[in-house]
């Protein structure tokens, strides 16, 4: 098979954008990734987003996105993984030029959430569980997530300070990326003494509510070099899913569709974890971003919160996990944010990403639908 490339990235910051709605945020993302290519027509738009529906009221996001865009009647969709639609997103247009059908796909995440109250956005978000077995019962996905925290730190012997040692990096490396919402630093002791949204987690260990929106130009070997002079090959990409009502599932400490993405994307890539330099991983809480450092093969199971505190995975680290920010305090525009993660990664490897830079030729992305129910994981490379 042929080699597929990203050639143009287009991101905007994410925050409160009451003057912007799903057009003018993706128009924005999408003429930045567009004239990276010299303003070259693509074929074919894909999107991701969770919430266009529930939220907006709009549906048919494709075509309105490519019209308001100027990028003319091409085929354009939506793609709805929960908060990893974007990865999926990234995952379809990958395969469309794949399977031969065009050779330049732009993929792009947008979505808009801070015009509504939190009870709302929260609901919207929960349907990403099972509507009949736990959002009917009241749950959230904050709720879910405490429930794994609490037994991850039960099951670890890992106390509430070690804990922390998540968003006092995220935090700190947040503060440095222009097109992060939460650009402040934090300490252990402000994480700990932050109010509780549902115990063990507190409103430091959580992901904001914000509007953003991200574009990506996928390109085939035959026309990468024509649009780019730092093409960014993906050479690893995977996917997978697990039993979306929690409940079935035989360790709540594993995301087992984390784990089946990444061993098809590593050998896919032809890598083991001990060769990625950059990596950017959901962490909508705390407990996420440990699990997955796990579920990826960076750390062992229970290690990662006293691996961290000793400064692993910090800035000149093998790997640096998410430079960004990360959700913690990059921002997570769920439908949007699978798409800055893998334009963030291609920055990294191209050398020209505006915050923290790590240095480096191979990168991973990893987007999470629901409480790891769909998960995609890529391998970039220089």
């Amino acid at each position: 098979m042929s080699k597929i490339y990203i050639v143009g990235v287009g991101l905007t910051k994410i925050g409160r954008f009451f003057d912007k709605g799903l057009r003018e945020l993706f128009a924005e993302a999408a003429s930045k990734a567009l004239e990276e290519i010299g303003n070259e027509n693509v074929q074919a738009l894909i999107v991701g987003n969770m919430m266009s529906s529930s939220l907006s009221e709009q549906d048919n996001l494709g075509a309105l996105l490519a019209d308001h865009a100027g990028l003319g009647k091409i085929p354009a969709f939506k793609v709805e993984a929960a908060c990893g639609s974007g990865g999926a997103a990234v995952y379809t247009g990958y395969s469309l030029i794949a399977s031969g059908l065009f050779d330049v796909v732009m993929v792009g995440g947008v979505e808009k959430q801070t015009e509504y109250p939190t009870r709302i956005v929260s609901k919207a978000l929960a349907q990403a569980a099972d509507a009949e077995y736990e959002l009917f019962y009241g749950i959230s996905f904050t709720g879910l997530n405490a429930l794994i925290m609490r037994l991850y730190m039960d099951t670890y012997n890992v106390s509430r300070d070690e804990m922390s040692v998540w968003p006092v990096l995220m935090h700190k490396n947040a503060s440095k990326n222009p097109y992060a919402q939460l650009r402040f630093e934090v300490t252990k002791d402000q994480v700990a003494k932050s109010i509780v949204i549902a115990d063990p987690i507190r409103l430091l260990d959580s992901s904001p509510i914000g509007d953003g929106a991200a574009a990506l130009i996928l390109a085939s070997e035959k026309v990468a070099r024509k649009l780019s002079d730092t093409p960014i090959e993906v050479a690893g990409i995977g996917m997978a899913t697990d039993h979306i009502y929690v409940a079935y599932r035989e360790n709540l400490l594993s995301l087992e569709a984390t784990v089946l993405s990444a061993k098809g994307a590593y050998r896919m890539a032809k890598i083991e974890p001990k060769d990625i330099d950059v990596a950017e991983v959901h962490d909508a809480f705390t407990v996420l971003g440990f699990i997955n450092m796990e579920d990826l093969g960076f750390s062992e199971r229970g290690k990662t919160p006293k691996l961290m505190d000793e400064g692993r995975f910090w800035p000149g680290d093998k790997p640096t996990v998410n430079p960004s920010g990360g959700l913690k305090a990059r921002g997570h525009p769920v439908g949007a944010t699978g798409v800055y993660q893998v334009a963030e990664v291609a920055m990294q490897l191209r050398g020209d990403f505006p915050g923290i830079k790590v240095e480096g030729d191979v990168g991973l992305a990893q987007s999470i639908g629901g409480l790891g129910t769909t998960v995609t994981t890529l391998v970039l490379k220089r």
